[in-house]
């Protein structure tokens, strides 16, 4: 578990209600495959994200036994709701997959019909779901009569631009008793290029009664706060803006209610954070989290340009103890004043 090193701001409206469950919070973390693992959820919901849903579950009963998989079923997550979210294409697998996940302890299970990444998309599943409105009926129809859980849906506003049928599969899932809807911006075709639209997600906010959360793109409070008055969404999910900067959640929260907004940890402070997130992975992954910890240490530092003189020779380290050594003797000789000048 991550201690807590700072004040978070206090919410002082209602949250996101989702069926039964009520968020505390209106910025949610996107589940992300090789990011979102337990200590980085843990890690944004200390920093106030409402929501930190678990990497993608696989619903291959072939693959469910791996040491990835059940890995994403575990949780050290402290805080907050436990959400898992599942992906495949075939319904029955599905509905099993988010049986499994309940008894792990999810509360909530979110079905995975946005990611656009080739490996997924190849078996027909994730936004390659959204092509085929007849299995994704018979998915959402099995899945949510499988659990007595709520369950929610991540999708993307369409197959590729000349087919954003966003607004259909959207009105599909309400009426199937999908209790939440996260939309990206982007159809399937477009993967992350470009710019996220909007509008879209508008049209599928009015055009249903259950909570609908806006992403993609919104990488700070300004972006946050205008992309909900745009849409009229519930709320929102950040993905890759949150890495090397889970207090983003800490600032959108306080732009949401009108406070102010809080720094970004000093140089110390930040070491100690990703201390304990280097740890954190050490604990979850063993002798591979010397690997993984250097996607996320290069997040958290390379806004400082110093930072580049010595990734080289952290890429060469082998030990979590001389990573989070390095991190301590550059963040601690830095000035207490953050900035890419330093």
């Amino acid at each position: 578990m991550i201690a807590r090193s700072d004040p978070l701001p206090t919410m002082r409206s209602e949250g996101i209600r989702i069926a039964d469950l009520v968020l505390p919070g209106r910025a949610l973390l996107a589940p992300m495959a090789g990011v979102s693992d337990a200590p980085f959820r843990e890690l944004c919901t200390h920093y106030g994200a409402a929501l930190a849903t678990s990497e993608m579950f696989t619903s291959d009963p072939r693959l469910q036994s791996s040491e990835i998989a059940q890995r994403r079923l575990r949780s050290e997550h402290s805080n907050g709701l436990k959400s898992i979210q599942i992906v495949g294409a075939d319904a029955g697998q599905m509905a099993e997959a988010a049986r499994v996940a309940v008894s792990a302890g999810a509360q909530l299970v979110d079905i995975n019909m946005g990611c656009p990444a080739k490996k997924v998309c190849a078996q027909a599943a994730g936004s390659a779901l959204l092509r085929d409105e007849r299995l994704v009926a018979e998915i959402l129809q099995a899945v949510t009569a499988a659990v007595p859980v709520p369950v929610t849906l991540k999708m993307r506003t369409g197959w590729c631009p000349a087919s954003r049928n966003g607004v259909t599969i959207a009105r599909l899932a309400e009426d199937i008793g999908i209790r939440a809807l996260a939309v990206h911006g982007r159809t399937r075709a477009c993967k992350y290029g470009g710019t996220a639209e909007y509008d879209t997600i508008a049209a599928i906010k009015a055009a249903v009664r259950i909570p609908v959360i806006a992403n993609g793109d919104i990488d700070g409070p300004e972006k946050a706060c205008q992309v909900l008055n745009h849409t009229g969404a519930d709320g929102v999910m950040v993905g890759r803006a949150a890495q090397g900067r889970p207090w983003i959640f800490a600032e959108i929260n306080a732009a949401l209610t009108n406070q102010c907004a809080p720094p970004p940890p000093p140089p110390p402070v930040l070491a100690m954070l990703i201390e304990q997130h280097l740890v954190a992975l050490e604990h979850l992954y063993g002798t591979q989290a010397v690997r993984i910890a250097r996607k996320h240490v290069h997040s958290y530092l390379d806004p400082f340009e110093k930072w580049r003189e010595h990734k080289g020779d952290f890429n060469r380290l082998d030990s979590t103890a001389a990573q989070c050594s390095t991190v301590g003797q550059f963040l601690n000789a830095l000035p207490l004043a953050r900035g890419t000048a330093a």
